[in-house]
């Protein structure tokens, strides 16, 4: 499997518990491995940062931030952008499901200059 450098995964969260677990499931199940997802919770007020806990617990590449005060879904990824390590950045809301993308296609899609949105497959369950 080739290694295209690291993918930082910006997931922006807010009183998504019921949603989350399966965001990150989605992304743990993709083929190609090399990512780091970084959660930042914007003050919720259900069990979203309960639901992060274990997969933060067992799995390295997930991490969970807080944002100080509720700021909204863009200070939430600038915060989370200048958290991350990654050659590679995609966004991916607290309410979808990233689809498997074949290895070839994400290699296709890390190696071309233009990156076309539309070559990432997601899925709402909102």
């Amino acid at each position: 499997m080739n290694d295209y450098g690291l993918v930082s995964i910006i997931t922006p969260n807010w009183n998504c518990a019921k949603f989350i677990g399966e965001t990150i499931k989605s992304v743990q199940a993709q083929i190609y491995q090399n990512w780091e997802m970084i959660i930042v919770d914007d003050c919720s007020t259900d069990e979203s940062c309960e639901v992060v806990a274990p997969y933060v617990e067992q799995d390295v590449r997930i991490r969970l931030l807080k944002n100080p005060k509720n700021s909204g879904a863009a200070v939430s990824r600038n915060y989370a952008l200048r958290e991350a390590k990654g050659k590679w950045i995609a966004f991916l809301d607290s309410d979808d499901l990233l689809c498997k993308v074949p290895q070839r296609s994400c290699g296709q899609c890390l190696n071309s200059r233009i990156f076309d949105p539309y070559q990432v497959a997601l899925q709402t369950m909102a």
